[in-house]
């Protein structure tokens, strides 16, 4: 099995599928925006308030580099940018967890942490920018991926479980 890239939007569940994936199917499960943080010794936040964005998708290169020349047999979540970088179907196959910019706020804020869900992500504390740069991002997410999974209304193993069953299909 090679390895598995979610994409998707900003709080689409990436981080949450990948660990349910892991555990489920033994697999080893592997967060770019932590990777990025362990580089960096600081917060995802932080690098975007003291270096901007620019400087934050140089790191999430760097970071692709290394995932497809050291990473193997893995599930990845991504931020919601990742999906940009140079080769990313040198890592592995690109599934896209696809919902509604509307079941994503929704998600987000009905979590017992919504407070901290939403200050985590600096490009949603803008929701009418947000929404902006959703509408802009799910077409280009369609076109990189190899595989979309709608995850509206449905639980995270159910998720997983069809993640698994379409990605063996394809190997």
């Amino acid at each position: 099995m090679k390895n598995i890239i979610l994409i998707g939007f900003m709080g689409v569940g990436k981080g949450t599928i990948a660990r349910a994936y892991a555990k489920e199917y033994s697999a080893f499960c592997i967060d770019t925006d932590d990777l990025i943080e362990s580089m960096e010794n600081r917060k995802i936040k932080d690098i975007f308030n003291t270096e901007g964005e620019e400087y934050f998708r140089i790191l999430e290169q760097k970071c692709a580099k290394w995932l497809s020349s050291s990473v193997k047999n893995s599930i990845i979540s991504t931020g919601g940018g990742f999906f940009k970088v140079k080769d990313l179907k040198k890592i592995g196959s690109v599934v896209l967890l696809d919902s509604s910019f509307d079941a994503i706020l929704k998600r987000i804020v009905e979590h017992p942490n919504a407070q901290k869900k939403l200050a985590k992500r600096p490009l949603f504390q803008d929701q009418k920018e947000a929404k902006k740069l959703y509408k802009e991002r799910v077409k280009e997410y369609k076109k990189v991926a190899d595989i979309i999974i709608d995850v509206e209304d449905k639980t995270p193993l159910k998720i997983v479980k069809e993640i698994y069953k379409v990605v063996r299909k394809k190997d």
